[in-house]
């Protein structure tokens, strides 16, 4: 089993998206979708300074565009009963508990204060670039409209296997997936419960997504047999590669269900082109056998992209000028019987 994982707020570092920009078809990417969140994130994560990106209205957007990522201090060692003794008398919470010697205090800055001037015997104390005291009682009040918002969102059970940051179950329901997004706002993170379960499935290998670094850096304590690759700059790539052709064929779990849809990949690296195309091959459209769905810019050849079977276009993973690797997800299609 491969576990994909993605860093939160606090991975974020001034300049962190720079090297990614060198690949095609990036900058086009990112442009897209600062227009969908609303700040220029190419600015934010190459220019911007670490108070900037530190607001939680760009940092959340910044990581999630890089994955596809009051106060906290993170308690680096000491006795664990000590530590959470010790934030529950400063009026703290673990908002995450990551295992591997290390707990994330959250409350008020006066709080933090106070622990700092106080720290627990053996332990250090590091402060994290967030905006707020996430996943503590203090987002109490943002649960209640983000439920509301939820209330809209259709959803489909998962066919792959979820971790749960709340207490690291495997995750069947995708209605029980959202809502526990929406009520773990105001609840702790628990990634050492969810190491856990890796490691009771039988994970064999853990890719971290950019900014990597923090959470590999937690496995290669926690559950040291799992082989790891942190995405930090494009370099990493290629160890991200070896681990998916080696860990990464598809395999079944109880906590998870065969797909009935069927995915078309690349069969060889180079950039994504939808011309030539059928003239419809947007989500919904019916495309016969043989279909061109789009081909692989390889060097001065084209390598065509098409479905040996019928089926109904669900999803596309890919847009044009996007550059592939050998074997990645292009679209996602719906067999039509035959």
């Amino acid at each position: 089993m491969l576990v994909i994982a993605a860093p939160g707020q606090g991975a974020q570092a001034p300049g962190f998206l720079t090297p990614w920009l060198d690949l095609p078809g990036v900058a086009d990417r990112l442009t897209a979708w600062s227009d969908l969140a609303g700040c220029d994130l190419i600015a934010c994560g190459t220019t911007a300074s670490a108070e900037e990106i530190t607001d939680t209205a760009i940092a959340q957007p910044l990581l999630v565009a890089a994955a596809e990522a009051t106060g906290m201090t993170a308690v680096l060692g000491g006795d664990q009963d000590e530590v959470l003794a010790a934030l529950g008398a400063h009026g703290l919470t673990p908002a995450n508990v990551n295992g591997a010697g290390q707990i994330v205090a959250a409350g008020t800055m006066t709080q933090l204060a106070a622990l700092a001037a106080g720290p627990p015997a053996g332990a250090r104390l590091r402060p994290l670039t967030v905006a707020g005291a996430f996943h503590t009682a203090h987002m109490a009040p943002a649960v209640a409209a983000l439920r509301e918002a939820a209330a809209g969102v259709t959803v489909r059970d998962p066919a792959i296997v979820l971790l749960s940051n709340a207490d690291g179950a495997a995750v069947k329901s995708g209605r029980d997936w959202l809502e526990r997004i929406v009520t773990q706002v105001s609840a702790p993170v628990r990634w050492d419960q969810c190491m856990q379960t890796m490691a009771s499935l039988g994970a064999s290998a853990l890719i971290e997504l950019p900014p990597g670094g923090t959470l590999t850096g937690l496995a290669r304590r926690a559950v040291p047999q799992l082989a790891r690759a942190a995405l930090k700059t494009p370099d990493d790539l290629d160890a991200a590669r070896s681990l998916l052709a080696e860990y990464g064929a598809p395999e079944h779990h109880e906590n998870s269900h065969t797909p009935e849809w069927r995915l078309v990949v690349a069969a060889h690296a180079g950039t994504f082109r939808a011309d030539g195309a059928a003239p419809d091959t947007a989500p919904g459209a019916h495309v016969r056998p043989g279909a061109p769905l789009g081909h692989i810019e390889v060097r001065s050849d084209q390598k065509p992209v098409t479905a040996d079977f019928a089926a109904v276009v669900l999803e596309w993973l890919v847009e044009d000028g996007d550059p592939v690797a050998e074997g990645q997800p292009l679209v996602r299609l719906q067999p039509e019987a035959a």
